[in-house]
């Protein structure tokens, strides 16, 4: 604290300059905040949400057959039967995603509309990964409408009770109809399940009542939920079966990301899930997976494979002139009116059709290129705002790939990147394994054998890391030469990033003498 006491007795901390109270008053009265500038222009968007994967269209164009298919197998539903199970195959952005969303968004209102019990569960497996997990999720979710379903019914009974109690007679002569009916509606269309559809016939007495009350008490206080880890499976499941049999249903649950659950968890819960019907009572189980890998039911047990591929859709991808519909569709919502220049729909198809037709891509890309825009404070988007939408896209792209590379996998990145910069260029596997061992043991780290780290050079150019290609050197036998397909600068601002890597000290390549053809 200072030794000085201000005059007004205030007591202030130590400062090292002089603030003077009038000259801040009057910067607060002239100058703009920092949010002020960048407020100050028009935007350009009208609703940016509608370019974001999360969004559920109301249409879906060049899905009509796909969507036809999944409604005509989910009408069973909508009769109280078990839909088939269905497989959705396509690449990322083809819209399997979101078509099945819009089908269930259907299917949920027009069970409510005809007042059959049905109700549609989403899990994306990419997230919820594990068997525990999966069928912990679903449990909770069915106990909490399974609390709700008992707190109504209880409702109505407590009503019953008390109209009872003021008229003895209302269980005798069926009383009132005003308990259970909504107005100018008959008796049944507010009793779903029939169980209270005759309530005042099927109770003799108050104390009747009163026991039912009692015994849905009881019920939900044994909903337990199931906490997210620390159960035995077996128990999770016992607990997931009872919770979705409490009530007559048609429960069709979507697991998105389905070859996710399977790489990491096995096929357990598809089998559980595909044959618990013949145990269940009150309710029927449908499962639609949802996956971009067309040959993952090769892994599957072939009881699952032959329960849960009943029905199988394909979505094709993209070509550009689709993918300029979609974004002509999306962009009406999304934009102001006159925001977009005439070349930016046709750029971004184009880009996006590039990567096998990908309408994720061309949305981000879109959305993307009408921030650059307003960041810039332009009227409108332009063609250079997509192509640096582009560049940034990419970029964000290499960066978490190589952000979440294994440790291994960033030493092999770094002896390239080391190679590079010394000017060594296409270097071929040896030179890159020399490197990797010097890395390595500044870093105290176990050294692979030279075949692992080929296997990892493979996998980096899988990723679209490096480009690695075998070339034959005559007599001297075939090599393979890598070459990096990423920006050097910030591919290497990632990696030394790294907490582990950035202990790493100037390490000097030593590279060999060649005999290049």
């Amino acid at each position: 604290m200072s030794d000085e006491t201000p005059t007004d007795g205030r007591r202030t901390a130590d400062r090292d300059f002089e603030v003077d109270l009038d000259d801040v008053l009057d910067d607060e009265d002239g100058d703009e905040g920092l949010f002020d500038d960048l407020l100050s222009g028009e935007p350009i968007f009208e609703n940016k949400e509608v370019l974001r994967p999360s969004y559920t269209p109301h249409e879906l164009p060049h899905r009509k057959d796909q969507i036809n298919n999944m409604a005509t197998i989910l009408v069973a539903a909508l009769r109280g039967e078990t839909p088939s199970n269905i497989l959705i195959y396509g690449k990322t952005g083809t819209g399997k995603t979101a078509s099945a969303k819009f089908v269930s968004q259907e299917l949920e209102k027009t069970s409510q509309k005809y007042d059959v019990p049905c109700e549609v569960e989403y899990i994306n497996c990419e997230v919820t990964d594990t068997q525990y997990r999966v069928l912990a999720q679903l449990a909770n979710t069915f106990i909490e409408q399974n609390r709700a379903f008992v707190d109504a019914r209880v409702e109505e009974l407590e009503a019953l009770r008390d109209e009872a109690e003021s008229d003895p007679a209302a269980l005798e002569t069926g009383g009132s109809d005003d308990v259970f009916a909504e107005p100018d509606e008959p008796d049944d269309s507010a009793d779903p399940d029939g169980e209270f559809e005759e309530l005042r016939k099927r109770f003799d007495s108050v104390a009747d009542i009163e026991e039912r009350i009692e015994t849905l008490h009881e019920e939900k206080a044994e909903m337990e939920q199931v906490p997210m880890t620390g159960w035995p499976t077996d128990r999770v499941y016992a607990t997931f079966f009872d919770a979705v049999d409490y009530v007559e249903r048609v429960a069709v649950i979507m697991l998105d990301e389905i070859d996710k659950l399977v790489e990491k968890s096995g096929d357990d819960t598809l089998y559980n899930l595909s044959r618990m019907n013949s145990e269940l009572d009150n309710s029927r189980v449908s499962i639609i997976g949802i996956s971009n890998d067309l040959k993952f039911t090769d892994f599957l047990d072939p009881r699952v494979k032959s329960s849960l591929g009943e029905e199988e859709i394909v979505f094709p991808p993209y070509d550009a002139n689709q993918l300029r519909d979609i974004l002509q569709h999306r962009s009406e919502v999304a934009f102001k009116a006159n925001a977009l220049s005439e070349d930016v729909l046709p750029l971004c198809a184009a880009f996006a059709a590039q990567e096998h037709g990908d309408a994720r891509r061309a949305l981000d890309l879109l959305r993307t290129a009408g921030e650059l825009a307003e960041r810039d404070q332009s009227e409108s988007v332009s063609e250079e705002h997509v192509r640096r939408a582009q560049d940034k896209i990419e970029l964000d792209r290499v960066v978490e790939v190589v952000r979440t590379l294994p440790t291994q996998s960033k030493l092999v990145l770094y002896a390239i990147l080391l190679l590079e910069d010394n000017g060594v260029h296409n270097v071929n596997t040896g030179e890159v394994y020399n490197i990797y061992k010097t890395l390595c043991d500044e870093l105290d780290a176990d050294v692979l054998t030279q075949r692992r780290v080929t296997d990892l050079i493979s996998e980096l150019d899988m990723l679209g890391i490096v480009n690695a290609v075998v070339v034959s050197k005559g007599r001297y036998g075939r090599t393979k030469e890598i070459s990096l397909s990423v920006p050097v600068e910030e591919t290497e601002a990632v990696l030394e990033a790294d907490s582990r890597l950035s202990d790493i000290e100037n390490v000097t390549p030593f590279v060999q003498a060649r005999f290049d053809n």
